[in-house]
């Protein structure tokens, strides 16, 4: 049909998320080699407008709370000046058995947003 499927618009939302840790000095990768690892416990996206094959899109990445557990992000996926979804997705931090690990403080000190 020629649209991005509803699906990979959260490939685009962890990229996003990705950078926006990287840019803060952060990695995904080093993080998991500690042994803290983030994982998605809510998620949820509101499609407004669909993507289509070969659009250029921007992904808007703001962290709007972080907790002593959970790091919950914002995302406006646009086309121009087009908006076409917004999602809200909420991460946990946790080891490498699955029980739950506070946020680092220097995440914590780096994106709280008034927890």
């Amino acid at each position: 049909m020629g649209l991005l499927h509803h699906a990979n618009y959260f490939t685009y939302f962890e990229i996003a998320r990705t950078e926006l840790l990287r840019a803060s000095g952060g990695n995904y990768r080093q993080m998991e080699e500690q042994g803290t690892f983030a994982v998605v416990v809510k998620a949820e996206c509101i499609y407004h407008k669909p993507a289509r094959y070969d659009d250029e899109l921007t992904v808007r990445t703001i962290i709007t709370r972080v907790t002593a557990a959970k790091i919950e992000h914002e995302y406006v996926l646009s086309r121009e000046a087009e908006r076409l979804a917004t999602a809200r997705v909420t991460l946990a931090l946790v080891d490498r058995t699955g029980a739950v690990q506070r946020v680092p403080e220097w995440l914590f000190a780096e994106f709280n947003c008034g927890s």
